[in-house]
């Protein structure tokens, strides 16, 4: 049995679904025919083409409750010299290697395995239904994924994003924000820069007291303290011209007692300073989140893990999850995982097969105890 969840994960990691350049038809069509070779039917959804996300459901006999399971099946690109071939899911000491092997393909066969084994032993849960959401585009901003497809999922009472390391369940996350500041100057010749406006001359004084300003907060117990980021910085056309435009990418992590409004309005009254036209994009925001750790969605899955001598902590994200676009539906939603930490988006990444093993599981576990909180 242990073989067959080790071999599927294997597949799943020789399927090609790095993002760039984005195509997850391949991958999603193979969950496709595993799963209807289960019997088990399932809708896709194309928001773009060849961006593919998948939807599956396991009805219970009462349906009182439904639980939503949604790992993506996208990974980061491959970059520099890996020690064993990135799509190979080469075994080695008790890890499987690839990528995506931890980020987040573990917990796709996870997830799979989990329905293989409810249609296998003919359990069919008495109250809780189960839906699966198989999602790409996670690894460039579920534009294409998540987003579009929350709507679809809406009425779900509970959802675990699945897509966290060592069995931690992520209960708070930062908000982001990603700014694009454009500033117009006026050229001139490099020799007589005080004809001209300098626009990258002003960016270097605006970002440096973006960088120094003190934006007020309140400590948070988990997500520490906010952050800024100066991700991109491009202007000018050629040495002895004083450059008449440039432009730079902010990225901007925030805690639940901030509001991205005043942020952008604390950077506005920075930028005026300077006396120079500009213009603020906002490229990306996500609101920060806090989960109700009292959730019985939570409180089961903390059990369910002791029971197995699993140790897992309440965990921050420091990053974005998707959890975000499912509470916007109205889904009460958290994260937990099975890959293997400080893994996702490096070079040789790999996941413990140990973690695969125990998280199927858990899982199977996890929603019998599920359902049989939501007996009458």
């Amino acid at each position: 049995m242990k073989q067959n969840q080790i071999n599927l994960l294997q597949k799943l990691i020789k399927i090609d679904s790095q993002n760039p350049p984005g195509n997850e038809r391949e991958i999603i069509y193979f969950i496709r025919d595993y799963l209807k070779n289960l019997g088990v039917s399932s809708k896709i959804y194309e928001f773009k083409k060849n961006r593919l996300n998948l939807v599956c459901k396991l009805l219970s006999k009462n349906s009182r409750k439904s639980l939503l399971f949604s790992p993506h099946v996208d990974t980061v690109p491959a970059t520099g010299k890996w020690k064993y071939e990135p799509l190979s899911g080469r075994i080695y000491k008790g890890r499987i290697y690839g990528r995506g092997a931890t980020d987040c393909k573990v917990n796709v066969a996870a997830s799979l395995y989990l329905i293989k084994t409810l249609k296998e032993q003919k359990i069919t849960l008495r109250n809780l239904d189960l839906i699966f959401a198989f999602t790409g585009d996670e690894e460039t901003g579920s534009h294409n994924g998540i987003i579009p497809l929350a709507k679809y999922l809406k009425g779900t009472d509970y959802a675990a994003v699945l897509d966290s390391d060592e069995f931690d369940i992520i209960v708070a996350q930062k908000g982001m924000l990603h700014l694009r500041i454009e500033l117009t100057g006026r050229e001139a010749h490099g020799a007589y820069p005080e004809k001209g406006i300098n626009a990258v001359e002003k960016g270097v004084f605006i970002l440096n007291e973006i960088l120094t300003k003190k934006f007020p907060f309140t400590p948070h117990a988990l997500l520490k303290k906010p952050t800024i980021n100066i991700g991109r910085f491009t202007g000018g056309d050629k040495v002895n011209i004083v450059a008449g435009y440039a432009f730079f990418d902010i990225d901007i992590r925030y805690l639940p007692s901030m509001n991205e409004k005043e942020i952008i309005k604390s950077i506005e009254r920075i930028i005026k300073k300077q006396k120079i036209k500009y213009k603020i994009k906002i490229l990306a925001n996500q609101a920060p989140l806090e989960v109700d750790k009292n959730m019985p969605a939570v409180g089961i899955l903390r059990s369910t893990l002791k029971r197995n001598g699993i140790k897992s902590k309440l965990s921050p994200s420091f990053g974005a999850t998707v959890i975000t676009f499912l509470k916007d539906v109205g889904i009460d939603s958290f994260s937990f995982g099975f890959g293997s930490k400080g893994n996702a988006h490096v070079k040789n990444e790999s996941v413990k097969i140990e973690n695969l093993n125990k998280g199927i599981k858990v899982l199977v576990e996890y929603v019998k105890a599920m359902d049989d909180y939501f007996a009458i």
